[in-house]
């Protein structure tokens, strides 16, 4: 099972729209078992790929069965998950999903509380920070687990990234994705530094830890970015940015390799770009309120004339962008 990390410190990249379509993809291009958890309190992978009359199902109960009850018990100190993990299948998008919570947004003051326990070597704070590894032990059946998060850089993320073997950075041709690589960079560094510590701390007073064969050395890998499509204007039949994007584009290759390939990655040579995501048009409202992915959209979903080009055009894509996920994974193991 590879846990990966679908996460950028800027909001606004197409990050749930990009991490469910690549979690479909591997579904049913490549074959793959695919787990979605959906770690961000506003829940968009969950309203995605659900139903609304699903969704309505699930939280009309007053304490709906969700990724919040799985973090419940760290909040009360038992730090043990419940019995059965809260998951649902998506028939449209091919894969299992953890259900979000916007509940899960109450556990940011808890994890930070905890974060300080953990870095100085005690078993609660290390225990509530990486519960999330404690729900991927009951997940190694499938092959590829991705969560998806929110923007920040808060304790919530701060527990999935150091869970997870791998991340991935999806990214806007502008000023503010530049500018949050440099924050990832400083951020997984001072975690790592962090936790580590304070598990050589906690090992130190505990022989029989449970913690010892964990190295952080090998979470939170770098495999690569995937652009949005930019701006652009056609100059003798070629795709040319318009000045406003054309220094920002060139400038992503070496901001990449400084802050993300050269700091996170085993292997530096391999090729870093996942992929660039083309100009979708309506697609991603057709794809939202049918909860099917683009690339499987029909006429029964409202795909009308030209839209079916656009069908096909991005599930040759999006074949090809999980296609090198999977490679990148792997020039990383």
């Amino acid at each position: 099972m590879k846990a990966v990390s679908i996460f950028n410190n800027k909001g606004g990249v197409g990050k749930t729209t990009l991490l469910c379509n690549i979690a479909s993809s591997l579904s049913v291009h490549h074959g793959k078992s695919v787990l979605i958890i959906d770690a961000d309190p506003q829940c968009n992978a969950t309203s995605y790929v659900l139903s609304n009359s699903e969704i309505e199902k699930i939280y009309k109960p007053r304490n709906p069965i969700t990724i919040n009850n799985l973090v419940d018990p760290y909040k009360k100190g038992k730090g043990r998950l419940p019995d059965e993990l809260p998951l649902k299948r998506s028939p449209g998008f091919r894969v299992d999903i953890i259900i979000g919570d916007p509940r899960l947004a109450l556990a940011e003051d808890f994890l930070a509380r905890d974060w300080f326990e953990a870095r100085a070597g005690e078993e609660r704070g290390i225990r509530s920070t990486l519960f999330f590894l404690d729900i991927l032990n009951r997940c190694d059946h499938y092959d590829y687990v991705i969560f998806d998060v929110g923007p920040s850089l808060g304790a919530i993320n701060r527990s999935v990234l150091l869970a997870s073997e791998f991340f991935m950075v999806p990214m806007a041709s502008d000023i503010f994705s530049l500018q949050a690589l440099s924050n990832i960079r400083v951020a997984l560094e001072e975690w790592k530094e962090d936790i580590e510590n304070g598990i050589k701390r906690h090992n130190r007073r505990n022989e029989d830890s449970e913690y010892s064969n964990i190295d952080f050395r090998e979470k939170a890998k770098f495999i690569g970015y995937v652009t949005q499509q930019y701006t652009a204007k056609v100059v003798e039949g070629v795709r040319v940015p318009v000045k406003a994007y054309e220094a920002i584009i060139r400038k992503i290759p070496s901001r990449v390799k400084t802050n993300l390939t050269a700091k996170f990655s085993k292997n530096v040579d391999f090729n870093p770009k996942i992929g660039e995501v083309p100009y979708l048009q309506s697609m991603v409202p057709l794809s939202q309120i049918a909860n099917k992915p683009i690339f499987l959209l029909k006429s029964s979903d409202g795909v009308v004339g030209s839209h079916f080009a656009k069908v096909r055009e991005f599930d040759r894509f999006v074949k090809e962008l999980s296609g090198r996920f999977i490679e990148n994974i792997e020039s990383q193991e």
